[in-house]
């Protein structure tokens, strides 16, 4: 039986993780009321375990070992009283309508990194995508609770959340194309790169090779299509609370203004990491919770 000292203790060290390592995700779970902040800091602290094995430097083998625990963990978090990130996540799931077997996708993509470096075509990619951010846009959903959730429009609700993980993530693809192949992988579909002519690779300096103009080509088309992934996502934003939606508005709306930078000028990519920042995020921040902060002063 966990007192309730120790579950103040393990909602405190998610949130501590939260703060430190997902400067993004800050800028909007700060609106929400404290059972959901603390719900999805759980989240995002589980699913930051997961990834820091897929993305570490343990051996092949004891990766997918790692990878096989935390699957076993996410299944039944309530029999690990030991470890305050699943205190916190078991209590979390109790409150809200929460599909931990959700992190089993996550756990599947992370898998996938582990012995893939490419992929054929969108289709291919986008399995990947759901699996390593539509499953969180799901998670996150079962915090926000919408009423549509428990209606006969759940599906079409999920889907949207799915649809908006998935630009999301393609949206940190082109953001990252030169990391991923200084690491080889290779998320960009091969059947964008042949259309345009493009292969990818690094120039002695480290730099991703322009070749004339075909890689902007490349990354033009695929964040064209993330605009129209989130253009059908953002549709969830009016299901949602207003606090819900100012969170989940702000996060996206972040990684969207990011995604108009990487569309505007493509070759900023090639020898850097973009980021916005941190005044352009709390302006893209403000202008997301604009409607919400006008419906707190008026007491709604």
């Amino acid at each position: 039986m966990t007192s309730s000292t120790e579950l103040a203790a393990a909602y405190a060290l998610c949130e501590r993780i939260v703060g430190s390592q997902a400067k993004n995700f800050s800028y909007g779970i700060r609106l929400l009321p404290g059972p959901k902040r603390r719900a999805l800091s759980a989240i995002y602290a589980f699913a930051r375990r997961v990834d820091d094995i897929g993305d570490g430097d343990l051996p092949h083998d004891q990766k997918i070992a790692g990878l096989a625990e935390t699957r076993r963990q996410a299944e039944h978090p309530e029999r690990f009283p030991e470890d305050p990130v699943l205190v916190a996540l078991a209590d979390s799931a109790r409150r809200y309508p929460i599909d931990l077997g959700a992190f089993g996708e996550l756990v599947d993509g992370c898998e996938m990194d582990q012995v893939g470096t490419a992929y054929a075509s969108w289709d291919e990619l986008a399995v990947y995508c759901r699996n390593v951010a539509g499953s969180i846009g799901r998670l996150s959903l079962g915090v926000f609770n919408p009423p549509s959730l428990h209606t006969d429009e759940a599906k079409a609700t999920e889907e949207l959340a799915d649809k908006l993980g998935l630009a999301l993530q393609l949206t940190n693809i082109l953001r990252d194309v030169r990391e991923d192949l200084q690491g080889g992988r290779v998320y960009l579909p091969q059947k964008t790169l042949d259309e345009y002519g493009c292969e990818l690779r690094l120039r002695q300096d480290g730099t991703l090779d322009p070749q004339d103009g075909r890689l902007a080509a490349v990354i033009r088309h695929e964040a064209a299509r993330a605009e129209a992934l989130y253009a059908e996502g953002l549709a969830l934003l009016p299901l949602l609370d207003w606090r819900s939606r100012g969170c989940c508005g702000a996060l996206s709306g972040i990684y969207h203004e990011l995604l108009k930078v990487i569309a505007a000028e493509p070759e900023a990519t090639f020898g850097r990491r973009l980021s916005l920042s941190g005044r352009t995020k709390l302006a893209v921040a403000a202008r997301a919770l604009r409607p919400e902060l006008s419906d707190l002063r008026r007491g709604r």
